[in-house]
């Protein structure tokens, strides 16, 4: 049975209406608390959020919901959905929460769950909770909200791993380094660690005030860091989003670098210092044909796995890869981290380009990227693809015209009424032939 709360990343929506109305948050606290008690009396949570204004409210009833079921949560305040995760798997915690919408509007705000491994809750244990807070939220037990005092020594403990994971190989760039913190979780945190590594780093949009986060700024909104590095002269720009798990760049020259031009020149500089366990790495369905090209041309081979660095990492973990990402910029190294990582991403970047000693504009040019057109189109429902005889067909023909020439993903969004149709082939002409083709097919059929 499809999941009704859970989506790609945790539970999403608009704060205070369902999914995230009171009932149902307090009722997560419940049955989180439930599923850890019963497997261990000793239990406790760490709580973690971004900058969003519904923040604060949303920990307080998580847990409240905790508290009844005999559990102690600790508060990290603002910190990293990576901070969460580094904080729990290394510490006391049964579990951590990250309360954030990641990349989405200030409105939205959204609860990640993580288990004592730092990795995400994969979605057996997704559904089994899902199925205790639907049972949960209709019960008459009385709701309630704890007053949280955030832990400065929390946030303290994460800088220090990232102060060490960078320090534990010689080398970051010397140049300087402009900081878009998308007015979210590494607000505090950037500043702070470029400073404890002497990282000469400009920093913007690092003032939140719980409803600018993500505004007209982050990895979502590249042009305000293209023009400032533009402006420079010389430095390169890291943007992170609401959350900082994710991280893009902006070469020299101003030029966009997304996750498979990480994913690429970090495997490069793996494998060259024998840190990439049988030359492999792991990434999505959305990767592009030439990242595989690429890779392949340097004896290094490539798993693909649906959309979301969680199942990035079950893929990672079952094959042994070191090194596994997304195109959106959610890098996961794995002997540092068990989520992507935006700020340990940019440390990385830094150190891959002090030991290229060349312009990221040129090292950039070592993935051909195959043209590609991602669509969304909104539906008023999302039935399986198969299901529907003539959105298969459509599909079929693009796909059997190609010929592997191309690819053609089509999936919904976890998070949002939107079905996504990726089309990537050789030409320009034929990416947009078949794009075109296919849209107007779901419009068609399942248009809101």
């Amino acid at each position: 049975m499809a999941k009704q709360l859970f989506g790609t990343d945790g539970i999403r929506g608009v704060a205070g209406e369902p999914p995230l109305d009171d009932r149902t948050v307090f009722a997560v606290g419940l049955a989180l608390g439930e599923s850890l008690r019963a497997q261990d009396e000793q239990s406790n949570v760490l709580i973690g959020m971004d900058t969003r204004q519904s923040g604060p409210k949303i920990a307080g009833l998580l847990a409240a919901g905790l508290l009844a079921r005999n559990v102690p949560a600790r508060f990290a305040g603002v910190i990293s959905t990576p901070g969460v995760a580094y904080l729990t798997r290394s510490g006391e915690f049964s579990a951590g929460i990250m309360i954030s919408a990641s990349h989405n509007p200030f409105r939205d705000n959204g609860i990640k769950v993580f288990g004592s491994s730092g990795a995400k809750l994969d979605d057996a244990r997704e559904a089994t909770l899902e199925t205790a807070i639907l049972r949960l939220r209709e019960s008459d037990e009385t709701l309630s909200a704890a007053t949280l005092t955030p832990e400065p020594a929390l946030d303290e403990a994460y800088l220090d791993h990232l102060v060490s994971a960078a320090k534990a190989a010689p080398g970051l760039i010397a140049k300087t380094v402009i900081v878009d913190c998308a007015h979210g979780a590494a607000s505090a945190l950037a500043p702070k660690l470029f400073e404890q590594l002497r990282v000469d780093a400009r920093i913007f949009a690092n003032q939140p005030d719980g409803s600018n986060i993500n505004e007209a700024c982050g990895s979502m909104h590249m042009q305000s860091l293209q023009d400032r590095v533009e402006r420079s002269g010389g430095a390169i720009g890291v943007a992170f989003d609401g959350d900082a798990d994710r991280a893009l760049f902006v070469a020299e020259d101003g030029s966009l670098v997304d996750g498979d031009v990480i994913l690429l020149l970090a495997a490069r500089y793996l494998a060259a210092s024998g840190a990439l366990p049988g030359n492999h790495i792991v990434t999505t369905i959305m990767a592009n044909m030439g990242l595989e090209k690429a890779l392949a041309d340097d004896g290094i081979s490539m798993a693909r796995t649906p959309v979301g660095d969680k199942y990035v990492l079950e893929e990672m973990l079952r094959s042994g890869a070191a090194l596994g990402g997304e195109q959106s910029g959610h890098i996961i190294f794995r002997a540092y981290a068990s989520t992507g990582d935006g700020l340990l991403t940019a440390l990385m970047m830094l150190r891959i380009l002090a030991a290229e000693n060349k312009p990221l504009s040129e090292l950039k040019q070592r993935l051909k990227v195959f043209p590609q057109a991602l669509e969304n189109v909104r539906v008023s429902h999302q039935p399986a693809i198969e299901d529907v005889p003539v959105l298969a067909e459509a599909v079929e023909r693009s796909s059997r015209e190609l010929n592997g020439l191309g690819r053609i993903v089509v999936r919904y969004s976890g998070t949002e009424p939107l079905a996504r149709i990726m089309v990537e082939a050789e030409t320009r002409d034929l990416v947009d032939r078949h794009t075109q083709r296919l849209v107007e097919v779901f419009k068609r059929e399942l248009g809101a």
